[in-house]
């Protein structure tokens, strides 16, 4: 299986730059997928190391035969633990391209696309409990409610979240072909395909507690990079890219940014690139995915 096939990485260049790599250093890509922001930065090293976290399974197959490249099979909220497992302290650089990798939407059985027929499952991770079918037949309507509304930002959150309590209890849901159907009937007219997107993201995000994922891979970044380490992070949707935002602006995740006696901002990192990094025109047009990619850069303050 070839990283191309697999993935293709967005901005790939831009987020290599972004670590500015030390060929001695220590670096860490915390969604390794298919293997090609890996392969990127395995090409700057000399004496470094380069640990590759991914907790899907399937990313296996993708891992180079190198003795500076270590695959850590594990949910990259778990980034602090792992390292110390393998006595790393400290990096000089994370990289994070957040969000679902091409093979996972392109593989039916996995559930994550409305374009295949599949089980309704949406794990990255194949051997954690909760699946989008469990979601979908379990939860009570507030929770859909929420959920829905909050991940998915749709529009008529509380209407869906009564209309699928009814329908599961006449036939339970289980692919996501009838599940497709059964949100047509609630889909604004000529926008089908996008309301069908934002309601599988919102079962995506809850299934793998995503946002919880992120808040805690974040805050476990900030404690392992050098000072003047390099954070790089990708995200492809606004409840991504607020966190990250807020993060690096503001030195936690909601609030306002504090300032200390003199007027000097306090937080942890400080932003390299002037907002977001977007993709250009001809990539867009190589690569759709790119369309909605975000790419922020910073780096951790010398105290």
């Amino acid at each position: 299986m070839t990283a191309a096939v697999y993935h293709i990485p967005v901005m790939l260049a831009q987020c290599t730059e972004g670590l500015a790599i030390d060929p001695n250093g220590i670096y860490v890509d915390l969604t390794f997928g298919g293997g090609g922001h890996s392969r990127s930065i395995l090409n700057q090293l000399e004496g470094g190391h380069l640990y590759g976290f991914d907790q899907d399974e399937d990313a296996l197959a993708n891992v180079p035969d190198d003795p500076r490249f270590t695959f850590v099979q594990a949910n990259f909220r778990d980034l602090k633990k792992y390292l110390r497992l393998y006595g790393v302290k400290q990096v000089d650089g994370i990289l994070a391209d957040l969000g679902i990798s091409s093979h996972q939407i392109d593989e039916p059985s996995r559930g994550f696309s409305t374009r295949f027929q599949g089980e309704l499952d949406m794990r990255m991770n194949q051997s954690a409990a909760l699946s989008a079918k469990e979601v979908l037949n379990t939860y009570d309507e507030g929770k859909l409610h929420r959920i829905l509304g909050m991940y998915g930002e749709v529009k008529n959150a509380k209407t869906l979240a009564q209309a699928i309590v009814s329908e599961r209890n006449q036939s339970p849901f289980s692919s996501t072909e009838s599940f497709t159907v059964f949100l047509k009937k609630f889909a604004p007219r000529g926008k089908e395909f996008k309301y069908f997107a934002q309601v599988f993201q919102a079962l995506r995000i809850e299934v793998n507690d995503e946002m919880g994922a992120l808040e805690e891979m974040l805050l476990g970044a900030v404690e392992v990079l050098k000072p003047e380490g390099r954070l790089v992070v990708m995200s492809y949707h606004s409840l991504e890219d607020r966190l990250v935002k807020n993060l690096i602006q503001k030195g936690k995740f909601h609030g306002e940014l504090e300032k200390d006696f003199y007027g000097n901002p306090i937080r942890p990192l400080e932003p390299i690139s002037r907002g977001a990094l977007v993709a250009d025109a001809e990539e867009i047009e190589a690569n759709p995915r790119a369309r909605s990619a975000k790419l922020r850069i910073a780096k951790k303050v010398k105290l």
